[in-house]
């Protein structure tokens, strides 16, 4: 391949492009519909451009000792940013990567290789799908990233899928999911009543100016049937190029208000960003 050249494709899902860094040599950023998916740096993939795949890393971190292997699902499979960081901070962990558009899972493949022996395998499915036929107790941590164009699909922010996720993590066990929305946050507080009918404890990670309603923008849960180490995500979060807030607890409940959960007869997708909120130029 032109190291130098981008490259466009139509893909199952919408039309695909792979853009190369000009600041770093083997670098490239993939859109999805003008979207940024992923970005990966082949000479450096623990190297994460995008401030919410820092965030999920954040969670990942947390989830196990420094190093550690673990036996990760993610959902949703872009260009494999973060199943590539764990490859190389945590050596020897098993992953299965999930992604509906069979198109990008080619492209991707063709053009951003994993290295022999990353232990990742990725599968051409539905992520719903996918959860519910995984064996209970498979899975230390589950990562939600999934985006049909720039919205979350309504199939994967319910309470019976919080119930297939839980089964499939093992005691202890860790999700994290990319979600996106702004001020009133009626999504985003749906996913935090949802989750808290199921897990005992979340953590949201995002900017204050999300927070505040001042932008739309990404927020990160984290859900898990054991204590997060919330002071040490805070720490991470906040040291940031763009820094974050963690809330948890008694600011997390008052953050999600009397909304309701969401069950499966009545999901919808995530709100459609608003005009460029993650368009580039």
């Amino acid at each position: 391949m032109n190291e130098h050249l981008p490259v466009l494709r139509e893909t199952d899902h919408g039309t695909a492009r792979l853009m190369p860094d000009v600041d770093r040599e083997h670098a490239w950023l993939l859109t999805v519909d003008g979207a940024p998916q992923s970005y990966v740096d082949l000479d450096d993939p623990a190297y994460l451009e995008f401030e919410y795949a820092r965030r999920l890393a954040h969670v990942v971190d947390g989830a196990a000792a420094e190093g550690d292997p673990l036996d990760i699902l993610h959902l949703g499979g872009g260009a494999l940013s973060l199943p590539r960081y764990v490859a190389v901070t945590r050596p020897g962990s098993r992953q299965d990567v999930v992604e509906a558009d069979r198109g990008l899972i080619a492209l991707v493949a063709e053009h951003l290789p994993l290295p022999e022996g990353s232990g990742i395998a990725v599968h051409g499915a539905d992520a719903r799908r996918w959860l519910e036929a995984a064996p209970t107790g498979s899975a230390d941590l589950i990562v939600g990233d999934v985006f049909g164009g720039s919205r979350v699909p309504a199939h994967l922010t319910s309470a019976e899928y919080a119930r297939e996720v839980r089964r499939v993590l093992r005691p202890g066990g860790v999700y994290a999911a990319n979600l996106a929305d702004g001020a009133p946050f009626p999504f985003l507080r749906s996913q935090l009543a949802t989750f808290a009918t199921v897990f005992p404890e979340l953590a949201l990670v995002a900017e204050p100016a999300v927070l505040r309603g001042r932008r739309f923008g990404n927020a990160v849960l984290a859900a898990s049937d054991r204590e997060l180490d919330i002071a040490r995500l805070a720490r991470r979060a906040a040291a940031d190029a763009f820094p974050a807030r963690v809330e948890h607890g008694e600011a997390l409940r008052r953050f999600t208000g009397a909304a309701e959960p969401v069950l499966d007869a009545g999901a919808v997708p995530s709100p459609v960003p608003p005009e460029g909120a993650f368009g580039i130029g």
